[in-house]
């Protein structure tokens, strides 16, 4: 007898689908994946089997495929198959052959998921599936997040076996008389996971024969610490970030608080891109100078003074802009610069968006840029040099913000403008000014 109520009722308590749901099963030929097409057809769901063939064995890989053929045929279900070329894959990607068969796998039954209209695609792990990850995961190096074992329910993916360890669906099979297909490269130990299954595990049991179920205890323990983690994640978050346009904002004094400073800050940085390595960096460097910059997947984290700032890598990175002399607007990033051409001597007062530029001056074609770190110029009412940098640094500017500020060069080479802050001394309208080019910054 197959154990159909146990199994829907493993289906209703971690929500895998609903009754009547359209199911694609990941039928491999295994005793695992039969016994699970076998239960789901005998529960009544609208059952459709799946079979990859990764051509890594030959005349094997083909009688594997013609088997789920039969097995979808005595099930009376739709049956799809297909030919993945894995080592090719393989190595186009530089993976393992068994990344490169996992990624193609979920690739496709995503595929037939869409164009079919599958509620969920079934997966045949159960529970020994779970205790190989976790060990696999403590030998690697893994967080509280890789203690958890193999999830019920993923997206899409669905694990209804969960509640049965190997030996359970041996016996299912050999009562039930249920024809099955063996992976012979599942004997060899050559690959990680089967080392672990044919020569660890057993080791384990004879300390501990009850080794599955002392782990599925184990497993809601790190569940719930998981959950309460998160839970606290997501309290700090509220407590803690300040958003400012694209930019996040986490104190210092409030990340030197932490407790556990290393777990909270990794987590609340992690799915910015940064990895613990990076983020012991960090935590070193909160007691030093501002100014430090650290590179995450995607985000840059800078220290300014009191602050963390976390920016997206490419936000604000502009491409130089050229004006000729008949344009009369131009865009650069996030900004847009007017130009407007007066007749008379005007000098635009306590408006740092705008300045006036004597006509004269003026060599096309204008360029508006970002800074650069040799910059210098000569600020309105000095009659000497200044770094860029340095008047940066009295302007208080924040690091991250200093490649936002659009610079205004003259044809020549000059900066005449730090737009929004200060115009060039050299560039100011004089007594002998005829006429001057009004030029405006605009944020879009």
């Amino acid at each position: 007898m197959l154990p159909v109520k146990h199994f829907t009722a493993f289906i209703q308590q971690n929500n895998l689908f609903a009754p009547g749901s359209k199911i694609l099963a990941a039928v491999s030929g295994g005793m695992d994946s039969v016994l699970m097409a076998h239960l789901l057809k005998a529960a009544g769901y609208d059952l459709s089997i799946a079979h990859c063939n990764f051509q890594l064995r030959g005349a094997e890989a083909i009688a594997d495929q013609e088997f789920c053929q039969h097995l979808a045929q005595q099930l009376r279900v739709q049956f799809h198959t297909v030919n993945l070329d894995t080592t090719a894959y393989a190595a186009e990607k530089k993976i393992s052959i068994q990344m490169a068969a996992r990624d193609l796998r979920y690739q496709w039954f995503d595929q037939l998921r869409q164009q079919y209209s599958y509620d969920a695609i079934a997966l045949a792990h159960h529970q020994n599936d779970t205790i190989e990850t976790i060990l696999l995961n403590l030998t690697r190096g893994t967080g509280i997040a890789g203690l958890h074992g193999i999830l019920p329910k993923n997206g899409y993916l669905a694990r209804p076996l969960l509640f049965l360890n190997r030996d359970e669906i041996q016996h299912l099979i050999l009562q039930n008389k249920l024809s099955y297909v063996e992976d012979s490269s599942n004997s060899s130990t050559k690959y990680a996971r089967n080392k672990i299954r044919h020569e660890v595990i057993p080791k384990l049991k004879e300390l501990n024969p009850a080794l599955e179920n002392t782990f599925e205890n184990n497993l809601r323990h790190f569940r719930d610490l998981e959950t309460l983690l998160e839970l606290r994640l997501d309290e700090l978050k509220k407590e803690l970030f300040i958003y400012a346009d694209n930019d996040i904002h986490l104190s210092i004094a409030a990340a030197k608080q932490l407790n556990p400073q290393r777990l909270l800050l990794f987590k609340l940085l992690q799915e910015y891109g940064f990895n613990e390595s990076t983020v012991d960096d960090i935590i070193a460097s909160l007691h030093k100078h501002s100014g430090r910059t650290f590179e995450g997947a995607g985000y840059v984290l800078v220290l300014d003074r009191e602050t963390l700032i976390l920016s997206p890598t490419n936000a604000h990175q502009y491409n130089a802009v050229q004006i000729n002399e008949s344009v009369h607007e131009a865009t650069y990033g996030n900004y847009k610069i007017t130009l407007l051409h007066d007749d008379s001597p005007l000098i635009i007062r306590d408006n740092p968006l705008a300045v006036s530029i004597d006509t004269e001056l003026l060599v096309y074609p204008l360029t508006i840029r970002p800074w650069q770190q040799s910059d210098t110029f000569y600020p309105l009412g000095m009659k000497t040099k200044q770094k860029i940098s340095d008047f940066f640094i009295q302007q208080k500017l924040p690091v991250h913000q200093k490649k936002q500020v659009p610079l205004l060069i003259n044809g020549n080479g000059d900066i005449m403008w730090i737009a929004g802050y200060r115009l060039s001394d050299k560039y100011k309208v004089s007594k002998n000014t005829k006429k001057v080019t009004i030029f405006e910054l605009i944020k879009t």
